[in-house]
């Protein structure tokens, strides 16, 4: 794509290259490929409104992942649920990988086990490695409710978490 194409035409050269990223980028995040495959779509007839809407707009495949990261907070808002969060990630060099595998496991053992609002929002914190701001606006949450849910979750993870003792985080004795 020439710097200056915008408009419907940009967003249809820049398909080709950008649909495997954002297939790519949606199915790791949601186990359902069916469900992936919708999200992908509505990715792209978003981007076309965006892109009629706003003649001027030069589409690329980074502005289009944030697309499918908004898509895939709406579905999970309108589907009370969250996709299976652990991407492939490269294993640490040195490290034991039976265990980097294992800790792996116990990690989306222990994700699955939580309610889909603290999947949703441990997710795009550390998965998707978002600043705090960036996921209450996905979420369409303040900031600081945000950083609550966010607290709130890390700690029902570590509460579920095998292995792990119970124990208090708050005055008072209680969980």
């Amino acid at each position: 794509m020439s710097g200056e194409d915008t408009g419907p035409e940009a967003l249809l050269e820049v398909y080709g290259t950008a649909l495997p990223a954002v297939y790519g980028f949606v199915v790791r995040r949601c186990p359902d490929r069916r469900v992936a495959e919708d999200v992908t779509s509505e990715t792209f007839l978003a981007a076309m409104d965006s892109v009629r809407r706003d003649a001027d707009l030069t589409p690329t495949v980074p502005w289009l992942l944030g697309v499918a990261r908004h898509k895939l907070a709406d579905h999970w808002r309108r589907a009370q649920r969250t996709p299976e969060p652990m991407p492939d990630v490269p294993d640490p060099p040195g490290e034991d990988l039976a265990e980097v595998h294992l800790d792996r496991m116990i990690a989306h053992h222990t994700l699955a086990q939580l309610t889909p609002i603290h999947r949703s929002v441990l997710t795009l914190r550390y998965v998707d490695d978002l600043p705090v701001a960036e996921c209450a606006e996905i979420m369409g949450r303040t900031v600081g409710a945000t950083e609550a849910l966010l607290t709130r979750a890390k700690r029902a993870f570590r509460a579920a978490y095998p292995g792990q003792p119970a124990r208090s985080t708050r005055k008072g004795g209680r969980a």
